[in-house]
Formats: structure tokens, sequence, C-alpha cells
């Protein structure tokens, strides 16, 4: 399995993957939708997929003496791998956001929503649609990515938009807390994020084994 991932990141990996980690950076924009980073992550592994499948990637993967599961494996451990490590870079941003800037006025005049583990959950739940609905929809032919990318975008598109509106509904004024505000709430929705962003991936993983399996290379 480490000769798959290195293989994945070595030879499958896009350079453009690896250049729009640096998106993680986006979460100290302000009076910008910072949720876009997360996307801007999955468009850079996007890249990845279409030149593995351009250059027969998976094709090449079936013919190694390795189980069809194994293929899916590699690849679901190279985008989680992309997927933590943006998410990392967001977390740390966040923090400093949290302690540094938390009383910055350039973020406290801003509208939109707040660095703050609310987002990073939020961020996770992108990730984790990403592996459902596009890598599982990819393994579905194994080939076509074009309709499952386009159904990914408007879903997430649809998160970003419902978390930068949530905080402006009455009463959940919380979810955009400064600084080390409503800590507990935070937390919970930040682990809310990390338990939906398992349960996707997971999900999105046996589908993407099943489907597979079925298809004839």
């Amino acid at each position: 399995m480490s000769a798959l991932i290195k293989k994945e990141m070595r030879l499958g990996a896009s350079i453009l993957t690896y250049l729009f980690l640096a998106f993680f950076l986006m979460t100290l924009l302000p009076g910008y939708p910072i949720l876009c980073g997360a996307f801007f992550i999955t468009l850079g592994m996007f890249q990845s997929w279409q030149s593995a499948r351009e250059a027969n990637d998976i094709v090449y993967s079936a013919l190694l003496p390795v189980a069809k599961r194994d293929v899916v494996k590699g690849k679901f451990l190279f985008s989680i791998c992309i997927e933590l490590t943006g998410f990392l870079g967001m977390a740390i941003v966040t923090l400093v956001r949290m302690t540094v800037l938390s009383d910055a006025a350039v973020y406290r005049q801003n509208a939109l929503m707040n660095a703050n583990p609310f987002f990073l959950g939020l961020a996770l739940v992108i990730f984790g649609l990403f592996n459902l609905i596009f890598i599982a929809g990819f393994f579905k032919t194994a080939y076509k990515f074009a309709r499952p990318f386009v159904s990914y975008i408007i879903v997430c598109f649809l998160v970003i938009t419902v978390g930068e509106a949530l905080h402006h509904v009455p009463g959940l004024g919380a979810l955009n807390a400064f600084g080390f505000a409503h800590l507990a709430l935070q937390l919970t929705l930040l682990l809310g994020g990390a338990a939906a962003y398992a349960l996707l991936t997971w999900w999105a993983y046996r589908l993407s084994c099943a489907r597979f399996e079925k298809i004839d290379l």
C-alpha cells in the first residue's frame, strides 16, 4: 500500500494539486467567503484526477499485482492526505485570527464568515462531499468525471452560501464568534464537521470499491 501512495504522490499527482494547497491562505482574507479556500484545494485535487485519466493511470494501476480495492484505497489515501494538509493550514491561520488578530478592525467589521472552529467544521464537510460526490461518482465509470465534478461544485457552493447566511439568522450569531467566544459551541460544531467528514469519506470509499469492482477495464 505504501508503494501505491508513493505512486500517487510522485506520478499520479499534478503539480497544481500541491500549488493549490496555498489557497488555505484565503482564510486570512477579510470581506471574502473564506470557505472558498476549501473549494480551491479540491479544485487542485481535481487536476490530479484529470491528469491521471488522460494518462490511463487507472488502467495502469489495475494491471499492477494489487487488488482493485487497493487501487481505490491508494487514490483515497492520497486525496485524504491533501485534504488534511490543506485543513491543517486553515486551522493554523484560523488560530492566528482567533488570537493575534482577534480584535483587528478589518475582521471585526467583516459581514462575512469569521475564521473559527465552525468555519473549520464546514471546511471538513466540503472535503467529505468532494470524496462522496466527485470521487465516488468518478468510480461509476473510472473514466467520466465532468458530471460528478459539476454536481460537487453545485453542492459545495450551496454549503458555502448556507454557511455564510446562517450567522445572519436571529439567534445564530454565536456561529460567527470572534476569538474564543462561545468556545464550547464552536468546538462541538468542529467535532460535528469532523464526524461528517469521516462518515462521508468512509461511505465514499465503500461505494467506490463496490463500483470499481463491477467495471470491466
